[in-house]
């Protein structure tokens, strides 16, 4: 029987005038909007058509006729385009401050085209290290005979497949090292295809921990090769049967290893290799340092923290403050931030509540108001959802701080609370900018200031 032919991709050639959000080039293709994986903006292309929708198509570089000038050699041979390629990068083409340039557009369209907000000033962006910056990882695993055996890493470009990964430039290199020997550890359990996931977790002094999420109990030889590969190379073993909650050490003594350290202020946080929090470390600190100065807090001022999670805000706001609460929506992350405010001296400057944050109406505004006797500065963080609760209760209430930043990982959710704080409540928007927490992709951390209309100063806010 013959074989079938395979069908050819149309191609065509474009102008490329932007990028998406994705890091994709947009050009215009017979009068519909084309996304074209690996072209940049001021670069001619020839791109294969690999989706054809109604008012848009997706496509694939195959040819560059002019070269943008800020088009760059990828560092890591894993990085590229089509089948194969891994996905943990979007933009390893594009020089790393053209990246943040980039960033930078992408929020403020967000901010204007979804919101319809444009803030007073513009924050310089924050830089931090282009690379082995990823301190935290998510690595699929895979037993593929097709490829030679197991595989650890990332996922492919828009795919469910397990990049073929020898070395990784973003992760620290004790971890890209390692990835060879975790594929050859994986192989040689009895529990390989039981082993979905491992999860990484590297604290800033370099200690590491691996979290093996296991789907079957490992037998006595699995559990004495995971140990020996702990020693060999230096990592915290655990093992996670279930749910992130179920994760623990295989030697009980390795629990309390990790530690968040934010010495500007003096304060250092423990964390579990499961938990939340910010996979860049140097820019962290960065980050919250910014954050602080912007809030322009005092020694006598009172302070809340929403989404503080482990206190990664509200352990340096007590330091400097004078009462600082941090509410979050976990039970079991507020007793844990109690007990780091306690490890560090601040737990008589601090308060914890758990609170589900995403039902917050005005009558939990006002208790919070009472309690405290009133409300200086507040600082939010929250997760991709954003904040729209609590943006629609300090729209409305006139028990207001005197300013407010707003921590995001999502510019379309922070313009749309941007918006609602603006126009329903007449805040303004003093100041946003982004912070270049992970290089090399789409992904946009950003911050905003917001003050009270009635607050009619000419100064941007003071970092």
């Amino acid at each position: 029987m013959a074989r079938g032919k395979v069908k050819q991709r149309e191609q065509f050639t474009v102008d490329v005038e932007r990028l998406d959000g994705e890091g994709r080039g947009v050009a215009h293709h017979e009068g519909k909007v084309v996304f074209i994986e690996g072209a940049l903006p001021g670069e001619t292309v020839t791109y294969e058509r690999i989706r054809n929708k109604p008012n848009f198509e997706i496509g694939r570089v195959t040819a560059i006729h002019k070269d943008c000038c800020l088009r760059v050699k990828p560092a890591c041979p894993n990085f590229g385009i089509g089948a194969g390629s891994c996905g943990g990068c979007a933009m390893q083409h594009l020089e790393p401050r053209a990246q943040v340039a980039f960033k930078q557009a992408v929020l403020l369209d967000a901010m204007w085209h979804i919101g319809k907000v444009k803030p007073e000033n513009i924050l310089p962006p924050i830089h931090g290290p282009y690379w082995n910056y990823r301190h935290r990882a998510r690595l699929t695993v895979r037993n593929v005979a097709k490829k030679g055996g197991v595989l650890v890493g990332f996922h492919e470009k828009s795919s469910s497949y397990v990049a073929d990964m020898c070395e990784c430039r973003i992760l620290p290199k004790k971890i890209s090292d390692m990835l060879v020997p975790m594929r050859e550890l994986t192989a040689s359990l009895t529990i390989a295809d039981r082993m979905p996931q491992i999860e990484v977790a590297v604290d800033g002094s370099g200690h590491t921990a691996l979290v093996f999420r296991v789907l079957e109990t490992p037998t006595q030889e699995d559990l004495d090769k995971l140990d020996a590969f702990g020693r060999e190379y230096g990592a915290d073993i655990w093992l996670q049967p279930k749910g992130p909650d179920t994760a623990h050490p295989m030697h009980p003594e390795d629990l309390n290893n990790l530690k968040l350290r934010l010495s500007e202020f003096d304060v250092e946080i423990g964390f579990k290799p499961t938990d939340f929090t910010q996979v860049n470390h140097a820019l962290n600190e960065t980050m919250v340092s910014r954050a602080l100065r912007l809030l322009g807090n005092e020694r006598h001022h009172k302070v809340a923290d929403f989404f503080c999670g482990l206190g990664n805000f509200t352990l340096p706001l007590a330091r400097t403050s004078g009462r600082v609460i941090g509410i979050e929506g976990s039970e079991a992350l507020v007793e844990r931030a109690r007990a780091g405010a306690a490890a560090n001296g601040l737990a008589d400057k601090t308060e914890f509540v758990a609170r589900n944050l995403f039902t917050w109406c005005e009558d939990d505004w006002n208790a919070l108001w009472d309690k405290m006797g009133g409300l200086d500065r507040v600082l939010i963080d929250p997760p991709r959802e954003g904040a729209q609760a609590l943006a629609q209760v300090l729209a409305k209430t006139d028990k207001r701080p005197a300013r407010v930043v707003y921590v995001s990982c999502n510019p379309a959710t922070l313009a749309r609370d941007c918006a609602i704080l603006k126009h329903e409540g007449g805040w303004r928007v003093r100041a946003a900018g982004v912070m270049n927490m992970f290089p090399h992709t789409g992904h946009v951390e950003s911050i905003a200031v917001l003050e009270p209309g009635e607050a009619c100063q000419t100064d941007a806010p003071s970092e």
